[in-house]
């Protein structure tokens, strides 16, 4: 039986277990203002009632908001710590992930995803959508800034940004797509 019948198979029979459930992770400032951070969280809550772990940098700002969203709607999120301390994590965060690698976590939160969403952003975020693009891990833009120029498919709304990239996290869980 393929991975993928099994994770339909346990599907079927209730909740995924949190190593099968889709990964999204979403990127953005850690500074944010309150309008980014409203779509933030609607992105958490929207992933969370997907069945759909959250990744982020666990911090504050866009990570601390959509953190929030996933929490009150009973989801999972994993936040990549820049540190080396689980306390450095907002809230939020259900699984805190100490890295000591500073920026470098950025590679851990586009590589353990299935897709990532960017939410406005600047260089930090800039960097999460190159490293995911160059690890060809889908990305959709909600509110670009910095990232508007790239090409990407842009997100009207978060749940348009959900949607989008649970399609392309599928796609690429499909047979035969390497991961």
């Amino acid at each position: 039986m393929s991975r993928t019948s099994r994770m339909r198979e346990r599907h079927e029979s209730g909740p995924l277990p949190p190593e099968a459930r889709m990964r999204i992770a979403v990127s953005g400032s850690g500074v944010c203002e309150t309008e980014i951070a409203a779509d933030a969280e609607a992105v958490g809550r929207a992933l969370a009632e997907a069945d759909v772990v959250l990744l982020t940098g666990g911090r504050t700002g866009v990570m601390e908001a959509a953190c929030r969203g996933a929490h009150l709607a009973g989801g999972m999120s994993v936040g990549f710590l820049p540190g080396g301390q689980a306390e450095e994590a907002n809230p939020w965060v259900t699984v805190p992930v100490p890295t000591g690698m500073g920026q470098g976590r950025n590679i851990l939160v586009a590589r353990s995803a299935d897709a990532l969403i960017a939410i406005a952003g600047g260089w930090g975020t800039l960097s999460e959508i190159a490293l995911a693009r160059k690890l060809e891990i889908p990305v959709v833009l909600l509110r670009p800034t910095i990232a508007k120029g790239l090409g990407l498919p842009i997100a009207e709304s978060p749940q348009e940004a959900v949607t989008m990239a649970i399609e392309l996290g599928r796609s690429r869980r499909a047979p035969g797509v390497a991961h």
